[in-house]
């Protein structure tokens, strides 16, 4: 069910933030950025994105700002909004997991309802992650053919070795790190580095985010040659919820 779900709410929240952003004149790079951190996985796929289309590291900071910004918010509202309308805890979960754009900020939101809503939050936000490598090669493919602008590219198709170029190779990294530990280790092995490896991530987060605070300027979100994207990115941000809750009881309601 989480995968279905995936599927379902990342091609439609990706086709309706393209389109949005298409109508309100947003620039390339930035229409794609945003069209896939709000369907898929917020910063990650922001970063795979901004990868597949050698996108300006500028533009992919104020991306992730907006993403970071208003995953707050939504991870401390959400819950309470389920729980005012008493909406099942299978269906928040699911609710949760799909709508929120950051994989901490689901875990932390789904903890706040409980453990079941936990365990789906979780399960539907990893379905889309598992997304992420087929939309960046999805985007290097698009991107490649559609605005390489060499001579060589107009005289003739690109090659996969330009496409290969512009594919994200942290995306691989990803892939084949959960492949290995679901199929290939015992979960003694797993337990055993689990911790040692979680501190490697934090290190490796914090160095990353800190270096993405520098160029940031917030500023920059409240200025009118930014507003469109900003507006862009919450009435997709808005649809997503709406659509991601429409599909949640559709598929696990009871």
């Amino acid at each position: 069910m989480g995968l279905i779900q995936a599927l379902v709410v990342v091609l439609s929240v990706w086709y309706f933030a393209f389109w949005l952003c298409r109508k309100l004149k947003v620039d390339d790079e930035l229409t794609m950025m945003i069209s896939s951190a709000v369907s898929i996985c917020g910063v990650s796929a922001a970063i795979a994105t901004s990868g597949a289309i050698k996108g300006d590291s500028k533009k992919l900071s104020y991306v992730i700002s907006i993403v970071l910004v208003t995953a707050i918010p939504m991870m401390i509202s959400m819950p309470i909004i389920a729980k005012y309308f008493n909406f099942p805890e299978e269906v928040t979960g699911a609710w949760l997991g799909g709508s929120i754009d950051t994989s901490g900020a689901v875990v932390a939101s789904g903890t706040l309802v409980g453990e079941t809503a936990l365990k789906i939050s979780t399960i539907v936000k990893f379905s889309q992650n598992v997304l992420l490598g087929l939309a960046a090669f999805a985007i290097s493919v698009y991107w490649t053919y559609t605005h390489n602008n060499s001579a060589e590219a107009k005289t003739s198709k690109p090659t996969l070795k330009v496409i290969w170029e512009r594919f994200p190779k942290f995306v691989i990294g990803f892939i084949l790190a959960s492949i290995v530990f679901s199929f290939f280790l015992t979960s003694e092995v797993r337990d055993g580095v689990k911790d040692s490896l979680k501190n490697l991530q934090g290190i490796w987060f914090a160095l990353a985010f800190t270096s993405i605070g520098i160029e940031t300027n917030f500023k920059d979100l409240f200025q009118n040659n930014s507003k469109k994207p900003l507006y862009a990115f919450l009435i997709a941000q808005l649809f997503n919820v709406l659509v991601t809750l429409l599909i949640s009881f559709l598929l696990f309601s009871k």
